[in-house]
Order: C-alpha cells, then sequence, then structure tokens
C-alpha cells in the first residue's frame, strides 16, 4: 500500500461563512454557505465520497449528491446512508450507447442544478457531470487515480485531482493540477469497522477458505479482453481446489447471468455464490481469505486492508498499482498459467481489527474543494 498519509500537514484553512457585511445602517447581510455538488456514477465513488460529504458538512457546506442507477451505485449510497437524487441510468457497453447516454444524463440532471445552482462540481470522473459544467461553464473538479482514463482532457473540468504517487502530466492531463498524498481508499478505509454479521448472510463456514471475485469491467473503455480468458482461469482453479467458497461480486446482472451460465456446476454446488443484495464490499473483503479483482478499487482496497489481493486487470497499468506491486501488496497475474502459479488459495490469519491509521488524504482532498468552492 502507498505509505498512509500522516497528520502533519498545516490546519484546514479557515473559512468565513455567514460573516456580516453592512448594507446600510443597522443592517447585516448573511451569505450563506457554498454548495458543492458530487455525483457518484460508479460503486466505488460511494464509500470514497461519504467521509468527504460528512466532513463538508461538518465544516458547514451544503452538498448536492446526485446518483446514477447502475453497479448498485444507489444501492450502496443507501446502504452508507448517503442522501442522494437518484438521476439517469447506464446504457450499455456499446460505444454509440455511451456517448448517447452520457448526453441523455447531462440533459437529465440539468434541471435539478440550474434549480440547486452549486458553486462546484466535484466527481471521480463521471463525464456527464463534467459534460454539463462544461455546457454551464460551471467550475468543476474531476478525481482522478487511474492517468490512462480517456475522455477527462476532452470535456475540460476546470480542475484535475490526483493521487501523489502519479505523475503530474501523466495522461497528458492539461488542466490545473490539484495533489493529495496517499491513494484513494486512505479517505475511508480508516474508518471501517468490520461487522462479522456478514458471515451468517452469506453462509461462510469456518473450515472454508472464502476468496472474493471481482470480474473485469467489461463495459469500460479501457477493458481488455486477455482479463476475460484469466477470469475463466480463476474458475477452473476453484472448480479444482477443495474446501473454497467464491464470492462472485458481478458488475451487473448481465455479467452475473453469463458467468452462471458457464458454470453452473459452480453455482448449483454452492460452491460460487453471489450475494442477494448489496453489500459493504471493505468488510466483505475483510471477511475473505483471498481478493482476484479485474477491477483497481476492489485490488487497492485489499491492499490497504492487508488482504492478499491479485490483479486480473490486463489494461495499461496504472502508477498506483504498479507502486503496491513493487511494494508487495498486490500480485499482478498476467497470463492463465500464472493464475495456477501465483494464486496461493489458504486461510489467513486475521487480526481482530485492521491497523489504524490517521491519515491526512481526506483533508487534503476536502481541503482543495473548499479552496475551489471559496474561490468563486
Amino acid at each position: 500500500m502507498v505509505e498512509p498519509a500522516r497528520p502533519d500537514v498545516a490546519p484546514s484553512p479557515t473559512v468565513e461563512r455567514d460573516a456580516p457585511s453592512n448594507d446600510g445602517p443597522g443592517r447585516a447581510l448573511q451569505r450563506k454557505p457554498r454548495k458543492i455538488w458530487i455525483d457518484l456514477d460508479n460503486s466505488p465513488h460511494v464509500p470514497f465520497f461519504a467521509p468527504i460529504i460528512d466532513e463538508l458538512r461538518a465544516r458547514g457546506y451544503r452538498v448536492l449528491v446526485t446518483a446514477r442507477q447502475c453497479f448498485q451505485v444507489c444501492e450502496l449510497a443507501s446502504l452508507l446512508k448517503v442522501e442522494h437524487k437518484r438521476i439517469g441510468r447506464h446504457h450499455g457497453k456499446h460505444t454509440l450507447l455511451k456517448v448517447v447516454g452520457l448526453c441523455v444524463r447531462a440533459m437529465q440532471l440539468a434541471p435539478t442544478v440550474l434549480a440547486e445552482k452549486p458553486d462546484v462540481a466535484v466527481s471521480h470522473g463521471s463525464r456527464s457531470q463534467m459534460m454539463l459544467t462544461a455546457a454551464l461553464r460551471m467550475r468543476s473538479i474531476v478525481i482522478v487515480d487511474y492517468e490512462f482514463a480517456r475522455g477527462i482532457e476532452l470535456l475540460r473540468p476546470s480542475w484535475v485531482m490526483f493521487p501523489e504517487v502519479i505523475e503530474p502530466r501523466a495522461g497528458g492531463a492539461a488542466r490545473p493540477i490539484l495533489r493529495y498524498p496517499g491513494i484513494k481508499e486512505d479517505v475511508y478505509v480508516p474508518r471501517f469497522k468490520p461487522d462479522p454479521s456478514i458471515i451468517g448472510l452469506l453462509g461462510l463456514s469456518p473450515d472454508e477458505v472464502v476468496l472474493t471475485i471481482r470480474p473485469p469491467a467489461t463495459e469500460a473503455h479501457y477493458h481488455n479482453a486477455e482479463a476475460e480468458a484469466l477470469l475463466d482461469a480463476v474458475f477452473g482453479l476453484v472448480r479444482d481446489t477443495a474446501r473454497v467458497k467464491a464470492i462472485l461480486l458481478p458488475r451487473n446482472q448481465r455479467q452475473g447471468s453469463e458467468i452462471r451460465k458457464l458454470w453452473p456446476r459452480l453455482f448449483d454446488s454452492g460452491k460460487v455464490i453471489v450475494p442477494d443484495r448489496a453489500v459493504d464490499g471493505l468488510n466483505l473483503i475483510w471477511h475473505s481469505d483471498l481478493v482476484v479483482s479485474g477491477g483497481g478499487t476492489m485490488n487497492r482496497e485489499a491492499a490497504a486492508l492487508g488482504v492478499p489481493v491479485y490483479s486480473i486487470f490486463r489494461g495499461e497499468i496504472g502508477a498506483v498499482d504498479r507502486h503496491l506491486a513493487t511494494t508487495g501488496r498486490l500480485v499482478l497475474v498476467k497470463s492463465a498459467d500464472e493464475v495456477r502459479s501465483k494464486i496461493v488459495i489458504e486461510r489467513r490469519r486475521r487480526p481482530s481489527e485492521p491497523e489504524r491509521f490517521q491519515s491526512r488524504t481526506l483533508t487534503t482532498i476536502v481541503d482543495h474543494i473548499v479552496s475551489v468552492a471559496e474561490a468563486g
């Protein structure tokens, strides 16, 4: 894991809200606190923004939260008690449908945004939000932790925010750069508390090795079909290994149905199960013995929690994952042969509580958002 950021930064800037200004003798006007619009359009954004929203509100800011109905975004928002307005949905993996869907959702967001009049828009790569803010000439911050994401510069956010481990100009970003220490998972992992009720909820047995599997994002622009071959090899390994239970977290119902059709006996025997409701990803990772994932967020969450994790992602490897692999917190799996040779299916010695650390990642990100909001 990237070294957790420690609390050695300067105090957060003082924000003068409700400061009186004279408007004639004996009269004073109070300025309303700035309003910040956060858009959640993918499931990893929900746990990431939950503490950011709490911190902004604790500092006295108003926060508008919108959420896209896809990849269990709204279910996770409800699970984590993030108040949100549900707007728009996913339109499929075809490129043309994606573009049309982004435009449609931008138009769906417009009435709420025009009525709410936020001072700044913030997302972790919501293209619909960026499209709308560009059209409305609204200040925006896009947070990025994968430097090979496409389309960010085309949509021209006002600021781009990176983790410090990524080079400032990685990915060709030409917008003003904001940087934060650590990795995005350092924002929310420190406040995680294990909940053992998930053991009964999923029917986990103490004599089984629990493997959590997150398939690759087959509808993402960065998807490489090699990852699907690696996923097949992982299911073959599960089939051939005794006393292992795999918890599959498909990205949507269609993906789950396709995998079930390929491996019906594993599902029929109960060796592979899919939770019937949204579960807390961190809690599932903590109660797992190992994680295999084709996506970045779950890999980094497992690394942050000290859980053995194997990446079958086959797109361009970003700076964050390269760092985790170099420091031994993440194993990159590049072939079907390596699925068998590298992935170790065994029980892990789980401590009673995850390691606690005080991170300045959250404070730094919120300070950046506040600075932009107050600059207007």
